[in-house]
């Protein structure tokens, strides 16, 4: 063997280019860009959100992109764009809209389907894209900004975080196409849970983001960008070229809200939407002795920054504690941790006592959010009379299970006042917003450390008692339940009340302040502004979807009535655009997944006992063109050498070739368009789409690889390992490309434990299904045998019967 020194001149490597990266000249993800156009108008923003789309591909493809949006946008538009042609979409209850996508990828015609799966995050599947062409889609959609202490914020997320997914697994085929297994506690776990980029991975999206403002004829006073650098051109701010989709957009207008009513539609019996503003009043509120308990989340998805400005925040808040109050400081991950038993005065001593033990709070474990809500609960029992019983949770809200935690302590936590306070450049601002709701609190996102402290002056006066409680509404004929939540005025916070009227045209708002009663009259002033009518449905669809997750399941058809007869996007509804023209042969030959990046500030996550943290085993490399439509090209290093050694990098879990969310119900057998009768599987990582680029093939970037940790042995990656297992029996017949792509995943969870002996043996067995006269069925009764004994159960009979069959609405069809 005779060994030759490489020359650095020959192999320099390619600016930007992330760990274990491979570039090509036409790319592999299809998300090209993303396009942010906002309209500022008072509390009120238009937004335009357009992706491209583009198939790097020698075949047809279908292309699933999971993103966030504001937590309180109405989505009221979509629109695909593709070869000239301009396809609007038609929104439809959310079975019909997946039938009509399905039946036009099996005709050969384009399509794409736009769906809610929580308040904050979408997915979108854009199908039959050709080879090399672009397609571009467009949400057309308005938001409430909210308002506090001279301030308006518009914050737009960029990215959906990574999120802990309790409870264990369950049979049936995913309801998506994402990194995470189903489980009992999130049963759309697969549906909100994209694969994860590697950090440093060179741009792979195009962001542009511009915001115009316009203060509706106050005074602004000055325009803040937290967390991005901007350029200003008249009252138009600009993100600068460059950025990533790695945290949310935060801008921050400061001007003076003014008390308003406005009165959108004609009257005269007509049902019109109104829209109330009421500055809070120059009253003193009343300090009632407080019962409070304070939650700080110390998971894993919260280290670095976060945990020490979660220590921070939470230390501040036992600060403003006086000896009437009584309080608790709850810890927690997998395990509730207390500062001390029971409810304990807020004596100097004990106050002290707490912030020693937050002092030594570190992040670790998963983000067991639920029985800490209960702790709290029991805590504060049925309450004393003349005190006040609050519970203050800090976190980054970064859970999975949102649904569950509603329905099993939505109704305790409905009469009682919660706090949230969320730490993340990229939050869980929906479920944190829901939660506080619930209990007339506040919400208050903090998204760096140079935002805490004045976040901080705002949560001191949230948690103290509100300045007018009892809110109700005179003067207006008010459609029976139309009135978004009335909740409370507290200092520094308009109240904002959205509803339906038929007649009236001024409102008197009552309540009770200091003891004493408390109104104040506002004239109504009519208004042409359409988005008025959205932002109130999609905040009375929000109000309706919470009651629905905490059990009146009766709500359903009224959810649907109402998405659909004011045009906005809801969990039970979906935007479809269909083409009238066929442009292929039938479904599509390939699917892709667009991984995300990982989120700005954060450590990369590790898989806790007893639950999943989505995409955290493994972070996720571009997919490559499927083996089977692309012959193997030469890799050549940059400096011209042959036959480089690169390895295949692994999506970070199962990406359904049979169209990502949703794939499995569209009545295909197991499988995808292009795969019939084939599960969903990981598409397979290389090679790469034939054809070289300019200046000389494919270009490796380093092998090295992370250094190996020891965690839990298999049982650290046994949801991974189970759905494997559950995949592979499910093929109709063995498959080769299949059990050598296994192959490649089963060695980088190996490799990703630290070296597992049993599962490297399965991995160098399986190799032999890329070799000439692989015996496919010896090879895949092997592996099946030998991943249920790693899990430690008998592999079901081929002839069991199917379990019982899951009817959510995320997954019918």
């Amino acid at each position: 063997m005779k060994i030759t020194s490489l020359e650095p001149a020959r192999c320099l490597p390619v600016p930007e280019a992330g760990f274990g990266a491979l570039l090509t000249e036409r790319g592999n993800l299809p998300l090209e860009s993303v396009d942010v156009a906002a309209d500022i108008s008072g509390l009120i923003a238009g937004v335009e959100v357009t992706q491209g789309f583009r198939n790097p591909y020698d075949v047809t493809l279908e292309a699933t992109y999971v993103f966030p949006l504001p937590d309180r946008a109405a989505v009221t538009g979509f629109r695909m764009e593709a070869d000239d042609r301009v396809i609007e979409g038609v929104l439809k209850e959310r079975a019909q809209a997946r039938a009509d996508y399905d039946r036009a990828l099996r005709e050969g015609r384009r399509a794409a389907i736009a769906e809610e799966d929580r308040p904050d995050v979408f997915t979108i599947r854009v199908g039959n894209i050709l080879p090399g062409e672009r397609v571009s889609v467009r949400l057309t959609m308005s938001q409430p900004l909210p308002y506090e202490d001279g301030a308006a914020t518009f914050r737009f997320p960029l990215v959906v975080a990574p999120r802990y997914i309790p409870g264990e697994p369950i049979d049936g085929p995913p309801a998506g196409g994402g990194v995470a297994p189903d489980t009992g506690a999130v049963p759309d776990a697969s549906r909100i849970t994209p694969p994860v980029l590697l950090p440093g991975f060179p741009h792979p999206v195009r962001l542009s983001l511009a915001a115009t403002v316009d203060a509706a004829g106050l005074e602004l006073r000055e325009l803040a960008s937290s967390l991005h650098v901007v350029e200003e051109e008249g009252n138009t701010v600009r993100l600068k070229p460059g950025e990533r989709l790695d945290r949310d957009f935060v801008l921050r207008l400061s001007f003076e809200a003014s008390t308003s009513l406005q009165l959108d539609g004609g009257g005269g019996g007509e049902t019109r939407t109104f829209a109330l503003t009421v500055v809070p009043p120059p009253l003193q509120a009343t300090r009632t002795p407080r019962d409070l308990v304070l939650l700080l989340d110390r998971s894993g998805s919260m280290g670095g920054w976060k945990m020490v400005a979660a220590r921070r925040a939470a230390a501040r808040i036992v600060d403003t504690l006086t000896p009437q109050d009584r309080f608790a400081v709850l810890t927690f991950d997998s395990v509730v941790e207390r500062a001390f038993e029971g409810l304990a005065e807020a004596s100097d001593r004990n106050r002290y006592r707490a912030v020693e033990h937050l002092a030594r709070v570190d992040a670790r474990g998963g983000t067991e959010l639920l029985e800490p809500l209960r702790q709290a609960v029991t805590l504060l029992g049925g309450g004393e009379a003349g005190r006040e019983r609050v519970v203050v949770l800090v976190t980054d809200g970064q859970v999975g299970n949102e649904d569950q935690i509603l329905e099993q302590a939505g109704g305790a936590l409905s009469a009682m006042r919660v706090h949230a306070v969320g730490i993340d450049r990229a939050v869980n601002a929906g479920f944190l917003g829901r939660l506080a709701g619930l209990g007339a609190g506040r919400c208050e996102l903090v998204e760096s450390e140079d935002r805490l402290d004045a976040a901080m002056e705002h949560i001191h006066r949230r948690i103290g008692a509100p300045l007018v409680t009892d809110l109700s509404l005179d003067g207006l004929d008010v459609e029976p339940g139309t009135v978004t939540h009335l909740g409370s005025i507290f200092p520094g916070v308009p109240l904002r009340v959205y509803g339906r009227c038929r007649e009236g045209s001024a409102v008197t708002v009552r309540g009770v302040a200091a003891g004493g009663p408390w109104e104040e009259r506002v004239e109504g002033v009519p208004v042409d502004a359409p988005a008025l009518r959205a932002v109130w449905a999609r905040a009375h669809l929000r109000e309706l979807e919470d009651r629905y997750a905490m059990g009146e399941h009766d709500l359903e058809s009224r959810i649907v009535r109402v998405s659909l007869e004011n045009g906005v996007l809801c969990r039970f509804t979906a935007y479809v655009a269909v083409d009238t023209r066929q442009v292929a042969g039938g479904e599509p030959e390939h699917h892709v997944i667009q991984p995300v990046e990982p989120p700005s500030g954060w450590d990369s996550p590790v898989p806790p006992a007893g639950g999943t943290f989505a995409a955290a085993a493994l972070m996720a490399m571009p997919p490559a063109a499927p083996r089977m439509r692309a012959p193997e090209p030469r890799l050549e290093a940059a400096g011209g050498f042959d036959d480089l050694d690169v390895p295949d990098f692994l999506t970070s879990g199962p990406a359904a070739p049979g169209g990502g969310p949703g794939a499995p119900e569209s009545g295909r057998p197991g499988g995808g368009p292009g795969f019939p009768g084939r599960p969903p599987m990981p598409p397979p990582m290389a090679p790469f789409p034939a054809g070289p680029p300019a200046g000389g093939g494919l270009r490796g970037r380093g092998k090295s690889r992370p250094a190996p940790r020891r965690t839990q042995g298999v049982e650290a990656v046994r949801p991974q390992l189970a759905a494997e297992l559950d995949r592979l029996k499910a093929l109709p017949a063995p498959d080769l490309t299949y059990l050598a792509d296994l192959g490649t995943r089963l060695a980088a969870l190996a490799a990703y434990l630290g070296g597992e002996e049993r599962l490297e043996e399965l991995a160098r067995d399986l190799e032999a299904a890329e070799r000439p006269g692989a015996d496919a069925r010896a090879l895949h009764d092997h592996a099946v045998a030998a991943l249920t004994a790693m899990l430690g159960s008998p592999p079901n009979p081929p002839d069991a019967p199917d379990g019982p069959r899951r009817g959510p609405f995320w997954k019918r069809s």
